[in-house]
């Protein structure tokens, strides 16, 4: 019963983190991003049109005025690219 429980969490956890990403990837109304995993080098592949907002334990905040924003995350080596700065979002800092 515990065993499904914690299955059930983890299934439910990765389905909204999908469903975040997509949106993130389809919608261009974010101000910003959020990367909380990244391939060893992330920082050093970053264009120089990306700027990095914030640091915190959840990731790295950051932006750009480019619409390609996501694409360009996920070429320097972003594992998942969300949604941040959005209104009703929880605040990161």
């Amino acid at each position: 019963m515990i065993i499904r429980a914690g299955l059930g969490i983890g299934v439910l956890f990765v389905a909204w983190v999908a469903l975040l990403a997509a949106v993130m990837s389809l919608s261009r109304s974010a101000p910003a991003a959020l990367v909380p995993a990244a391939l060893p080098g992330f920082a050093a592949a970053l264009p120089a049109n990306i700027s990095v907002i914030e640091q915190t334990a959840l990731g790295t905040v950051l932006a750009s005025d480019n619409t390609d924003l996501v694409r360009q995350l996920y070429r320097a080596g972003a594992i998942v690219v969300l949604p941040a700065g959005l209104a009703g979002c929880a605040p990161l800092g």
